[in-house]
């Protein structure tokens, strides 16, 4: 584990291999460590980073208005980075969208991995499902009294309740149950997902400079591969029909009975799809 400092904000980072960059973004709802079994895969032949967004992980609280492409800009800057590939998660892939829009002289090809997409409202039913499970998980006044810091103590077990809320309606996917995934799989993204609704109702409060991101998928220049878990959300399966359809030249991959972190429950399969895809891509370039 490393720590480097980046505009005055303190991020915690794992950096492996030599050969072509390529940097992990990982999803909302996890950190860095879902990426275990792709840092140590691709490392072999590529200079593999993974890092922990602000207010995530390692890395420091996030303070006053954040913009996670930037960070992800400064970050490679720092680490001597001028171009890579990015992989993204959830919506690490809509922070890797939205880099390669804002720089994409920087960006050589992406993987988005049930991603989201910056801008872009949730469709029913999905909203409203999340919103009934978010709901039976903590009672709406308690729960506002943790997004707005306004709680006298922050109870473990609703901490713990409204992370397996998300953990059963996004991760296992709206379909399935907890008994149709691996228990290990359940419990390490259980416990990631803990801490990150742990940081969000301690750390201070925060905003997030979002993009629009959502009429400007035709501009993507690098390219792009579109993987989507068939038992995610309705959203993300929409969502991921959309960056098919609308950034250039993308390819898709679908894995049945896979939910929203296949990095997480599919590992090997979704290591060999990236190790593919990115030496594809590199092997374009070379001839």
């Amino acid at each position: 584990m490393g720590m480097i400092e980046v505009d005055g904000v303190r991020f915690g980072y794992d950096e492996a291999g030599e050969g072509p960059p390529v940097v992990l973004v990982h999803a909302g709802l996890a950190d860095r460590r879902m990426w275990d079994h792709q840092f140590a895969a691709l490392a072999e032949h590529h200079r593999v980073i993974r890092y922990d967004r602000r207010g995530h992980g390692d890395s420091q609280a996030a303070e006053g208005t954040v913009s996670h492409h930037r960070d992800l800009l400064a970050l490679m800057s720092a680490l001597g980075i001028d171009r890579a590939a990015l992989a993204g998660s959830s919506m690490g892939g809509a922070y890797a969208l939205d880099t390669a829009l804002a720089a994409p002289e920087r960006v050589t090809s992406i993987a988005l991995i049930g991603a989201g997409l910056s801008g872009h409202d949730w469709p029913e039913p999905m909203a409203s499902d999340s919103r009934e499970a978010m709901l039976a998980a903590v009672p709406l006044e308690k729960l506002k009294r943790y997004l707005d810091h306004t709680a006298d103590h922050i109870d473990e077990a609703d901490v713990r309740a409204i992370a397996d809320a998300n953990v059963r309606y996004l991760v296992v996917g709206p379909h399935r149950t907890q008994s149709d995934v691996a228990q290990d799989f359940y419990a390490r993204a259980l416990e990631m997902c803990e801490g990150v609704y742990r940081r969000e109702w301690t750390d201070p409060k925060w905003t997030e400079d979002v993009p629009d991101s959502r009429h400007r998928l035709g501009e993507i220049t690098a390219p792009t591969l579109v993987v989507i878990g068939r038992e995610d959300g309705s959203g993300l399966l929409e969502l991921a029909d959309k960056f098919e359809q609308e950034i250039p030249g993308s390819t898709r991959l679908d894995l049945p009975d896979t939910g929203h972190l296949p990095p997480m429950e599919r590992p090997a399969e979704v290591t060999e799809a990236l190790r593919s895809w990115f030496e594809d891509q590199e092997a374009d370039v070379t001839r």
